[in-house]
């Protein structure tokens, strides 16, 4: 076993162990971020270890985590519109430029974002957005966790839930 979950997230994710796992889906895990300065921040894990990148999926794989990345995106912009009327839409990416792992961001944003931000890639938040522990996942995320959870069951594991 891994001295942290965070040290192997997919392998603690097999496990049962990742904390941050909302749910298990076809092609891989929905997980919640371990920031939170946009509520709701989601990542999808592939549910194969040693994964790269997407290419690295058999064809049928890879559209069943695409599928899995338009589900998250939905249950998160579900959940966010329950929980803050300031919710504006989802921006979904798959970098792969710091983690070596595939995996996908699911970002919300929001019309109180300050006006030079709300445009760019939240990449450009300043670096203490991803260190402060004022924005670490905690408690205080219980309920937009809950309501992601729900979301997500919504949508079913056909993943064809309705607007």
């Amino acid at each position: 076993m891994t001295s942290d979950w965070r040290d192997n997230r997919i392998a603690s994710a097999l496990r049962g162990e990742n904390p941050a796992v909302v749910r298990r889906l076809d092609a891989g895990f929905a997980a919640i971020g371990d920031v939170q300065f946009l509520p709701g921040y989601s990542v999808l894990l592939v549910d194969e270890p040693g994964v790269r990148r997407l290419s690295d999926l058999p064809r049928a794989k890879r559209l069943a985590f695409l599928s899995d990345m338009d589900r998250l995106g939905e249950a998160v912009e579900r959940a966010c519109l329950r929980t803050d009327p300031a919710f504006r839409r989802v921006n979904l990416e798959i970098l792969g430029n710091t983690d070596g792992f595939l995996h996908a961001h699911v970002w919300p944003r929001y019309d109180w974002e300050p006006a030079d931000r709300v445009s760019l890639p939240v990449w450009l938040y300043p670096r203490d957005r991803w260190t402060d522990g004022r924005y670490a996942l905690g408690p205080r995320h219980d309920a937009l966790r809950a309501a992601l959870g729900e979301e997500l069951d919504r949508t079913g594991a056909s993943g064809d839930g309705e607007k």
